[in-house]
C-alpha cells in the first residue's frame, strides 16, 4: 500500500503524520520542551530490589527511578539454532539453575539472585515514563539500523513478519547466519532489508557492531547514573524506521529538517532521495492534507463509519474499551448481514484508531452481537489481518462467550490523548459533572444549613449564571416556598466565572459562610 509521510517542524514541536491512500494512520509528536529517553542507553545504579515482585528500581539520572523486571535482564538463550523455544528469556548466569523454580512464573531465579542494591548496570529505555510511572528499562540492548536490529546480548536471528516471501526470508536468515559466525550477538532483520545485497547487509552490521564497541568504551569511562548513548534525532528516526520503498512521498516543511534528512538519506538510502520534497506553500502542511482535522477527531470518543454506524472509544488507566454500534445503519432486509457489514467496516477503523491514538495495554472490543459462528470467524480473521500491519506487538484472543474480543498492545510511550490533553478542571477526570437540577437541590439544602447555623434573616447567594437562570425559570416555585418556610430574605447573584457546581453564601454583614 502506497504511503505518504509528512514532517512538520517548528520552534514548539516536530510532528510526523503517516498517510495511507490519503487517510491518516499514524501520528508521532515530539515536543521541544521535553527530552525523549526512549531507546537511550544509560549506566544505572540499582537503588532497590523487590524479590516479591521480581523487580528492581534503577537510578539512571531521570526524575524518577526506572523500573526493571526480571524478564528484562540480560539473558543467554540455550535453545537450538539460536532460536528461543517459547520466547521466554532465560537469564545470563554463571550459576546452574536450580531444579525447582524459585522465581515463579517460569523463572528459575529470584531477582535477588541476579542483582543487588548499588550494583551498576548498562540498561536501555524500552518504555517512556508515563504519568506517575518511571521509565521501564532492559539490559537486553538493541541497536536499530536501517535494515537490521543488532542484539549484542542475544543469539537470536529473526526476520520481519512483513516479508511475505519464504524464499526471501530464508535467504536473509542464511545471510545473517553466515555473518554471525564472525561476530557475537543476534539480529532482527527488518522489512526494509527485502532484496538487499550481501554487501549492503554486511556493511550495516559492521557499522552497528562498531557502534556497540564505542558504547561499551564510553560506559567504562562514565560513573552511574549517566547517559551513555542517545538515539538519533526524531526526524532521522522517522526516516530510518518508516521511509521504505512503499513510501511514495516524504514532505518536510522545515529547511533544517529537510537538509538533515537529505544528508541522512544520501548516506543511507540514496535511491530514495528523489522522493523527498520541501513543502513551502502558504497553507500549512498538516492543514493541506487534512491532518489537523483528523487529529481533532482522534480526540473524540465517537467515530462515525461510512455506513452510518459508529464506534465509541473510552480510555482509562486500566484498559481501553471500544464499542461498535449500528447507529444510523439499518441495512436492507437481513439483520444478520446488516450486523456483519457494520462489524466488518468497523474492523479497519478500530485498527486505524488504535494506531493513530497509540493505544496500549489491555484493549477490549465489543462488536455488535453476531449469532452466526461463521460471521464471528470472518470478523476475527479480518481483525487479525488488519493488526499485522501494526508495528507494535499485539496479542489477540478469540471472541469470548460475551461476544468480546480481548487483546493487548505494546505500550512504549504516552497515548495521543495523554500527550495532547489534560484532566478537565470541571469534572476532575470523571468525564461528567453534576446536572444543573442536582446542583440547585444541593444549593437549597445548603441554604437550610446556613440558616440553622446563623439564624440570620437575610442571605446573599452567588452561583453560576446557568444555575441562577435554571432556578428562576424551572424551580422558582420551590425557591419561593423555601424563602417563605424559613422566613428568609434571599438575594440571587449570577457569576459566569464560578464553577457550575460551586456556589457561595454570604451573611448580611458580607461574611462568607463555610458550611463544610
Amino acid at each position: 500500500m502506497e504511503k505518504e509521510i509528512l514532517i512538520s517542524d517548528d520552534e514548539y514541536e516536530t510532528r510526523c503524520a503517516v498517510l495511507e491512500k490519503g487517510v491518516l494512520n499514524e501520528i508521532h509528536i515530539e515536543r521541544k520542551s521535553t527530552k525523549p529517553v526512549l531507546g537511550n542507553i544509560y549506566k544505572g545504579r540499582v537503588e532497590n530490589v523487590l524479590p516479591g515482585m521480581q523487580v528492581a528500581f534503577v537510578d539512571i539520572g531521570l526524575e524518577r527511578h526506572a523500573f526493571l523486571h526480571i524478564s528484562d535482564l540480560k539473558y543467554n538463550n540455550n535453545s537450538e539454532n539460536g532460536r528461543p523455544d517459547d520466547g521466554i528469556q532465560t537469564l545470563d548466569m554463571q550459576a546452574t539453575p536450580p531444579n525447582k523454580s524459585r522465581g515463579g512464573r517460569g523463572f528459575p531465579f529470584l531477582i535477588t539472585d541476579l542483582i543487588s542494591k548499588n550494583q551498576e548496570l548498562l540498561v536501555q529505555v524500552g518504555k517512556e515514563p508515563i504519568g506517575s510511572k518511571g521509565a521501564r528499562v532492559t539490559s537486553n540492548i538493541t541497536l536499530p539500523g536501517r535494515y537490521v536490529v543488532y542484539l549484542p546480548n542475544s543469539s537470536t536471528i529473526g526476520v520481519s513478519r512483513r516479508i511475505e516471501s519464504e524464499n526471501e526470508r530464508d535467504r536473509l536468515r542464511d545471510l545473517a547466519q553466515t555473518l554471525k559466525e564472525d561476530v557475537e550477538g543476534g539480529f532482527i532483520i527488518r522489512t526494509a532489508a527485502e532484496g538487499l545485497s550481501e554487501e549492503e547487509f554486511s556493511a550495516e552490521i559492521r557499522s552497528l557492531i562498531n557502534q556497540w564497541k564505542q558504547t561499551g568504551q564510553r560506559a567504562k569511562q562514565k560513573t552511574a547514573p549517566s547517559l551513555v548513548s542517545r538515539d538519533v534525532s526524531f526526524t532521522n528516526r522517522i526516516v530510518r524506521d518508516m521511509f521504505t520503498k512503499d513510501v511514495k512521498h516524504l514532505l518536510i516543511d522545515s529547511h533544517s529538517s529537510y537538509n538533515e534528512t537529505i544528508d541522512y538519506v544520501k548516506s543511507e538510502m540514496p535511491t530514495l532521495k528523489d522522493r523527498i520534497s520541501f513543502y513551502d506553500k502558504d497553507k500549512t502542511l498538516f492543514a493541506a492534507y487534512g491532518v489537523d482535522e483528523e487529529l481533532q477527531k482522534a480526540l473524540s470518543e465517537k467515530i462515525w463509519l461510512k455506513c452510518g454506524g459508529h464506534i465509541i472509544i473510552q480510555q482509562t488507566e486500566a484498559m481501553v474499551s471500544i464499542d461498535v454500534n449500528t447507529g444510523k445503519f439499518v441495512g436492507q432486509s437481513d439483520p444478520d448481514n446488516t450486523i456483519l457489514s457494520a462489524n466488518l467496516e468497523a474492523v479497519d477503523e478500530v485498527v486505524r484508531q488504535i494506531q493513530l491514538r497509540d493505544l496500549g495495554g489491555i484493549i477490549v472490543v465489543d462488536f455488535i452481537d453476531m449469532d452466526e459462528p461463521s460471521h464471528r470467524k470472518q470478523v476475527f480473521k479480518m481483525l487479525q489481518e488488519a493488526l499485522r500491519k501494526d508495528k507494535a506487538r499485539t496479542n489477540i484472543l478469540h471472541f469470548s462467550d460475551l461476544g468480546l474480543v480481548e487483546m493487548t498492545r505494546q505500550r512504549t510511550r504516552a497515548s495521543l490523548s495523554t500527550l495532547l490533553t489534560e484532566q478537565c478542571p470541571y469534572c476532575e477526570g470523571h468525564g461528567t459533572i453534576l446536572s444543573i437540577e442536582t446542583v440547585v437541590i444541593g444549593l437549597f439544602r445548603a441554604i437550610k444549613r446556613a440558616h440553622r447555623h446563623t439564624r440570620q434573616p437575610k442571605l446573599r447567594i452567588v452561583a453560576n449564571d446557568h444555575i441562577v437562570s435554571h432556578l428562576n425559570a424551572q424551580m422558582y416555585s420551590e425557591f419561593r416556598e423555601l424563602k417563605r418556610s424559613l422566613k428568609l430574605d434571599l438575594t440571587l447573584e449570577p457569576d459566569a466565572d464560578l464553577h457550575l457546581e460551586d456556589y457561595r453564601i454570604f451573611a448580611a454583614n458580607g461574611e462568607e459562610l463555610y458550611l463544610d
